[in-house]
């Protein structure tokens, strides 16, 4: 539970300054000015959110190497992304670049599952897994396939949520639609491989 509040601790962030920007807006926008950051007042929410969650993923990456000594690849490269979409919304005041963040991770997650297992025989669902599972190459192979495809169908409709619904309702679906999504899935994983540990118990 801990592990999930941390990763999603910049979402969660986003999230909760873009909707009191948007419920203060007369607050936010002097606080704004206050900095030299002179905005339309109707992109100000998403603006702040972003740089609130630039903040929150460098805060993540300090208290990791501070605790643990060694950044996982994945924060890095999630830091990567929202160091250059955020940087550019917030530089251009475009806030199609931060939706475009999302889908971008969402992708590289995908890609990096799929062409570890094809081009290097490196089962990342595996290897993550396999001290808790103890399932058939063939099943391992599904199970990687399985989240690749899922985290490029999530990027998918993240951008079709982004860019045919308004912002507002994009927000609410990158805490709570993307995360339901995953949650759907883990569950659907789990039943799905459940057949397995009951198969291993039995024979052992």
């Amino acid at each position: 539970m801990k592990k999930t509040l941390f990763d999603l601790f910049p979402v969660i962030l986003f999230f909760i300054v873009f909707k009191l920007a948007g419920s203060n807006p007369d607050s936010a926008q002097a606080w704004a000015n206050s900095i030299g950051y002179l905005v339309d007042p109707k992109q100000l929410p998403v603006l702040l959110a972003t740089a609130a969650t630039i903040v929150a993923t460098i805060i993540q990456i300090a208290w990791v190497k501070w605790h643990h000594g060694k950044v996982d690849t994945m924060l890095w490269v999630s830091f990567a992304l929202i160091a250059v979409l955020g940087g550019a919304t917030l530089l251009l005041h475009d806030e199609n670049f931060i939706k475009w963040k999302p889908t971008a991770l969402y992708w590289v997650f995908a890609g990096t599952l799929l062409f570890s297992n094809l081009l290097f025989k490196k089962n990342l669902m595996r290897a993550l897994l396999q001290e808790k599972l103890t399932l058939p190459t063939r099943v391992w192979n599904r199970v990687n396939l399985s989240w690749s495809l899922f985290f490029v169908v999530l990027g998918v409709t993240n951008l079709y949520v982004a860019f045919n619904f308004s912002t507002d309702a994009w927000v609410n679906f990158k805490l709570f639609g993307a995360t339901g999504m995953m949650l759907v899935f883990v569950l659907l994983q789990a039943m799905t491989l459940a057949k397995y540990v009951d198969e291993e118990k039995e024979n052992n």
